[in-house]
């Protein structure tokens, strides 16, 4: 009787190593910690209804280009830490959200109460940032079976923020389209818009998934090697 091997499926490769895979974690915690700063250090900014973006306005405003510069600077290091055994459509999606936030970085919001006159800056600033919040998304829609392939205990976790991402980033449209169209008029309370609230939900999610994703496609260590007969 002959006995037959079954070899387990190759994982999709990666050039992420066990030196690169901490440096997009690293810099996503850095520009999460930075926004986390700015809002415990601007508490007069209304989280309800401002975007983040106003806060370069405000008390440290630099730590919000040097917050996005480093969550551009992970997304970038993740999307070419990826393989050919990922998507190029993924990754390049996943470069497009990168280089949406960089711009983003470079270009200051106005201050808050501007939103039916936007300067130029804003405009690139706005679109530039609504950009990468649509490519995100389609990233992660692309990417998805990848990823869970090469970590399936990640894959319900990868689909939640998949979901919460791309639902998130379609109400954030609605809003923002709301407030450059003669006003906020979609409130809830005492609060005049939930814009600032959504894109937080967003960015939340957004970034999470960031961290999953490098977590997923980083080096693990084969187990199971066959011994020899």
């Amino acid at each position: 009787m002959t006995a037959t091997n079954t070899a387990p499926a190759a994982r999709p490769r990666t050039r992420l190593t066990k030196r690169t895979k901490p440096a997009p974690i690293t810099l996503l915690a850095t520009g999460a910690l930075a926004l986390a700063a700015l809002e415990m250090l601007n508490p007069a900014y209304d989280l309800v209804s401002e975007t983040l973006s106003r806060y370069v306005h405000g008390r440290a405003g630099w730590l919000l280009p040097a917050g996005l510069t480093a969550v551009g600077a992970a997304s970038a290091a993740l999307a070419i830490g990826l393989g050919t055994g990922f998507r190029r459509t993924g990754r390049a999606a996943l470069l497009v959200w990168a280089a949406g936030i960089l711009i983003a970085a470079l270009f200051p919001a106005d201050p808050p109460g501007h939103w039916s006159r936007p300067s130029p800056s804003e405009l690139v600033h706005g679109n530039a940032a609504f950009l990468a919040f649509a490519a995100l998304p389609t990233a992660a829609v692309l990417l998805h079976g990848t990823l869970a392939a090469r970590r399936p205990d990640l894959r319900t976790a990868l689909t939640t923020l998949t979901a919460v991402s791309g639902t998130a980033t379609a109400a954030l449209a609605i809003f923002l389209v709301d407030v450059m169209d003669g006003g906020p008029s979609l409130g809830l309370g005492g609060a005049p818009t939930l814009v600032g609230l959504v894109e937080r939900l967003v960015i939340a999610a957004d970034f999470a998934w960031i961290a999953l994703a490098a977590a997923a496609a980083g080096p693990r260590r084969e187990r199971g090697r066959s011994r020899r007969a």
